[in-house]
């Protein structure tokens, strides 16, 4: 199994310290995290804003932008270099013209589906996504469970790209890494399970390791 354990900053607050406190201590063992902006409306929960957003050099940062209308923030977000950023499919705005920006900067272009989006809805945007989300979580918060039933929409997206990456989001812990990385999915994003550890560290070596034996 080659899935990456992608540990996840949600500062559920627009406290910049607590968000400061989880970059510092996830970066100082992961190769790549996942950062959650949520804006309030998409979300319900309001952190951080995009200018507030930083990482360390030499980690793979990925933004999760959990926005009604994010590409309000497209310039922003661009100027921020990550490898790649994620709005959500239920967001409003013009998908297109982002996605030939950020491509353009060379950033990749995510998409995330909440429970009850349709991978069929964007089917015709395809080409321009990198990139699913499957998201079986609580936008803005740690917590959420692994819901399999959402299975059918990694293999639905694998059959309609095959070299798509694709990435879960929602209670991936110790006890379903290794059954989620085996039924197609790239990216595992791990909250609560790392964040609320005692030993944040260890917890993901466990992970690690589980999908390498």
């Amino acid at each position: 199994m080659t899935a990456t354990i992608c540990p996840t900053i949600t500062a559920q607050s627009d406290d910049t310290n607590a968000y400061n406190e989880q970059v510092e201590r996830l970066a100082s063992f992961a190769l790549r995290i996942h950062i959650d902006l949520t804006d309030g409306q998409l979300a319900p929960t309001k952190n951080i804003s995009p200018e507030e957003v930083w990482w360390p050099g030499g980690v793979r940062a990925d933004l999760h932008v959990m926005y009604r209308r994010p590409f309000e923030h497209t310039a922003v977000l661009l100027d921020l270099g990550p490898q790649l950023i994620i709005v959500h499919a239920e967001a409003e705005g013009d998908f297109k013209k982002f996605a030939e920006q950020a491509h353009d900067h060379g950033i990749e272009v995510g998409v995330a589906l909440q429970q009850h989006t349709s991978p069929e809805l964007i089917r015709s945007s395809l080409h321009l996504i990198d990139h699913v989300l499957v998201f079986s979580g609580d936008l803005g918060h740690f917590g959420g469970h692994a819901d399999f039933r959402l299975i059918t929409k990694v293999k639905h997206l694998r059959e309609l790209k095959p070299t798509l990456e694709i990435g879960w989001d929602g209670g991936v812990n110790d006890d379903n890494a290794r059954a989620l990385a085996m039924s197609g999915v790239d990216v595992l994003n791990v909250g609560g399970f790392i964040q609320k550890a005692k030993d944040p560290n260890a917890s993901y070596e466990k992970l690690v390791h589980i999908l390498a034996t």
